[in-house]
């Protein structure tokens, strides 16, 4: 019952009202039938909507990208202990051969190879910072894998924002989102 559901939508009373909307990152798919009427039509009315990042913007993901990297050159063999980076490269080998075996014949259907998935989720693995691997491996699960295709919670409503021709903004920058994981040390991580 659309009543019953917990909203996450906070409003903050001013003429016009202004809100504030926790958003999850997951395939919007997952969470849209929960999310209540009340936060809907909040964003409808919104005239503005600002996000945790632009993420339909280039150079954000490009920033995100580019932070994950290794400094230096370096490679996560170098920085990983030998055993640790064996047993990761076995997982990713496993997790390369599994993948036709869990996308759907939806994707299949868009064009979308296995091979073309691993290298758009693990490409450059080697290069990246333990943090960064740490959080692909977490998502080349077989559901996360299903759901390939289908934008998160955030982007979706940035590109219906888009879509409804609303100003749209990020609160944040790329840098404030990756100097607190890259400033982890190695036994946090």
């Amino acid at each position: 019952q659309q009543g019953e559901l917990n909203s996450f939508l906070w409003t903050i009373r001013r003429d016009p009202p202004a809100y504030l909307f926790g958003t999850i990152h997951v395939p919007y798919t997952r969470v849209w039938d929960f999310i209540p009427d009340n936060s809907k039509a909040a964003f409808h009315a919104s005239s503005s909507v600002y996000f945790e990042l632009d993420l339909t913007d280039p150079y954000t993901i490009s920033g995100l990208a580019s932070c994950q990297m290794l400094p230096h050159g370096e490679n996560l063999q170098d920085v990983l202990p030998q055993e640790l980076y064996r047993r990761l490269k076995r997982h990713l080998d496993y997790i390369k051969l599994m993948l036709p075996h869990w996308m759907t014949p939806d994707q299949r259907g868009k064009g979308l190879y296995a091979d073309y998935l691993f290298n758009a989720i693990a490409g450059n693995w080697e290069r990246k910072r333990p943090v960064w691997v740490m959080l692909m491996v977490n998502s080349l699960t077989e559901t996360d894998i299903r759901s390939r295709g289908v934008p998160v919670l955030d982007l979706y409503l940035a590109q219906e924002a888009e879509r409804m021709k609303k100003t749209t903004g990020a609160v944040e920058r790329v840098e404030e989102q990756c100097h607190p994981l890259n400033g982890l040390n190695f036994s946090q991580v």
